[in-house]
């Protein structure tokens, strides 16, 4: 079933994301109706998704490392219960980021990595994001 929804997320274009949705719900239909009837009640909501670059729509649907990241941050939050000030609970977020990546040579792989996906955003959100040329 995943393999099968992949060509609506990725599609080009709403009509072919339609024809992979009408593809999905012959295969499929029977078996997981509840699946195909989520899929056509949020179709309108879903469309905006396919006016984004192939590579904004990557970094939308591939949300592990930033789960990852929230992981553990409240794990951290969680160990010290309490923060005297609002500086303090900053800096344990920033000191568990930085323990991520200790040396910063992680840096460079993850900039060759989302860089297709850094310059996406540039473009799309240039007016939000006025200091991408740093990246």
């Amino acid at each position: 079933m995943k393999r099968a929804v992949k060509p609506i997320y990725t599609a080009p274009t709403v009509d072919a994301a339609r024809a992979a949705l009408d593809d999905l719900t012959e295969i499929w239909g029977k078996k997981y109706g509840a699946i195909i009837r989520l899929w056509e009640s949020a179709w309108e909501e879903f469309t905006p998704f396919l006016s984004y670059d192939p590579e904004i729509r990557q970094v939308i649907c591939s949300t592990n490392a930033i789960e990852s990241l929230n992981a553990r941050y409240r794990r951290a939050v969680r160990a010290r219960g309490h923060f005297p000030t609002e500086q303090a609970a900053l800096k344990c977020l920033y000191l568990v980021t930085r323990s991520l990546d200790p040396t910063g040579e992680g840096r460079a792989r993850w900039t060759m990595r989302w860089k297709p996906a850094l310059n996406a955003f540039a473009i799309t959100f240039h007016d939000r994001w006025p200091n991408a040329e740093t990246y």
